[in-house]
Order: structure tokens, then C-alpha cells, then sequence
């Protein structure tokens, strides 16, 4: 190349505007923003596999013995009784709180076995159960238990509220990966990677809906906007495992 050809070449990547000029091929893309990355937050692990540590039963009713942590899983074992009784039930929820979040589980039960993921939980001694403050996305045996009959009571539902599709719920005996996501009022649920229900809380199609559920009797449900996130017990087996949040 001769003297003047490098000069033109010089001059004309000068004149290209702030921005425009493209690396070699080969070279390393653009990194993202740190902001970006940060705004999106990362994930945390909320059971270690090996203990229940960050858990506790609602109220601290109980000791929580049946809640057991099985081959990395923790499952809920309604077999587990003392003198007859069963003495070590009760919802387990999270020590901390949250308000804006993507809440993330793997889960599975028994052949008619009914459980649920309730989020925005008051635990206050005033509230005789969880779902007096918190809304749930149920989990359940669609075919063998029989709230499965009931539209708005399926797997993967906004519970007594809004009905999701069938499809993408796997059957009792295996393993369905559920999320809930609440972002300033937004709220989506997915099972197995396939958006089910999509609100919004809060506003006045929301208030309608709760006077039109189950919950229309109790003043202070999803009254709150921030709250902690509880694995139900309804009484059968039911296991969990790869818990983890993101803070939104």
C-alpha cells in the first residue's frame, strides 16, 4: 500500500462519526453496562439443601419436624407424628421479607397431594393463617386430588382467582418448575417455563376479583406489599428443592 493510500485510509476513519466504527472480526463484544447487570440483580439460594436454615414455621407454631430435608430436597412428611399426633406442621416461610422479586422452585407430589406457594405472608400473631395476608400460586395432583375440579384451584393457578392452562403441568410423581414475579404491582406466574397468569395487584380490576374470591372475608389480603414467602402444608407429601430469589 502506498504512502498516500495510508494517509486516505487515516483520514477517513477520522471523519466517521463518534461510535460508528466497528471492531475486527475476532475481537471481544461490547460488555454490558454494569448498571444493567446490577439493576438485574442475581440470584440468591434459599435452601443450601442440607438444612432449613433461613426457614422457619409461620408463628413459630411448631418445631417444624415435619419439614425434612431428604436428599436435597426438603420435603413435607405428614407421616411424621408424636404420640398419634402430628405435632410438626405448619407453613414454612422465609425469615426475610420481599417486595419486589423473581421467586424460584422446583417442586413434586404425591399422588393426590395438594400444597402451594403463598407469597407476601404477614407473620403476625394476629393472622391465623397464611393465606389471610398472602396470595398463593397452587401447587397440586390435578387428576388425583379434588380441587382439580375446580377452574380456578389447578396447578399453577393464582389460587381461587385467575386459572392458568393445563399444559405445561407434569403429572404427580414429577418434578415442575415453578416461578412467581412481582414487579411494583405486576404479577406473573410460570410453570415449566410457560407464562400461566399474568395481573396486576392492587388496582381496581384487582379489588373486584378479591371481592369476588374466597378472600373477600378477610380485609387485610395481599393488603400488603411486601411480606414473606411460604411452601404450604395442606396435609400430604410434597417436596421441594433447588429454591432460589432474585431481587427485582
Amino acid at each position: 500500500m502506498t504512502t498516500l493510500t495510508h494517509l486516505l485510509t487515516y483520514l477517513s476513519l477520522l471523519a466517521l462519526p463518534l461510535g460508528r466504527f466497528s471492531p475486527a472480526a475476532g475481537d471481544a463484544p461490547p460488555t454490558k453496562p454494569l448498571a444493567e447487570e446490577t439493576r438485574k440483580g442475581k440470584w440468591i439460594k434459599l435452601f443450601d439443601g442440607k438444612s432449613k436454615k433461613g426457614w422457619h414455621v409461620f408463628k413459630n407454631q411448631t418445631d417444624g419436624s415435619n419439614w425434612k430435608v431428604v436428599d436435597g430436597t426438603l420435603m413435607f412428611d405428614p407421616e411424621e407424628k408424636k404420640d398419634g399426633k402430628r405435632v410438626g406442621g405448619g407453613d414454612l416461610i422465609t425469615d426475610e421479607t420481599y417486595e419486589n422479586f423473581h421467586f424460584s422452585v422446583e417442586w413434586k407430589v404425591a399422588p393426590k397431594a395438594n400444597s402451594g406457594i403463598i407469597f407476601l405472608i404477614q407473620d403476625d400473631a394476629k393472622y391465623e393463617h397464611t393465606w389471610h395476608t398472602g396470595p398463593e400460586m397452587q401447587v397440586l395432583d390435578n387428576d388425583g386430588h379434588s380441587d382439580g375440579k375446580i377452574k380456578t384451584h389447578r396447578a399453577g393457578n393464582l389460587y381461587d382467582m385467575i386459572a392458568g392452562p393445563d399444559d405445561p403441568v407434569k403429572p404427580a410423581g414429577e418434578w415442575n418448575r415453578a416461578e412467581v414475579i412481582l414487579d411494583k404491582g405486576r404479577l406473573e406466574l410460570r410453570m415449566n417455563g410457560q407464562t400461566v397468569v399474568t395481573t396486576t395487584m392492587w388496582d381496581d380490576a384487582w379489588k373486584k376479583m378479591v371481592a369476588g374470591s374466597k378472600f373477600k372475608t378477610k380485609p387485610d389480603f395481599t393488603a400488603f406489599h411486601s411480606g414473606h414467602i411460604g411452601l404450604q402444608d395442606h396435609g400430604d407429601k410434597v417436596w421441594f428443592r433447588d429454591i432460589k430469589i432474585k431481587k427485582l
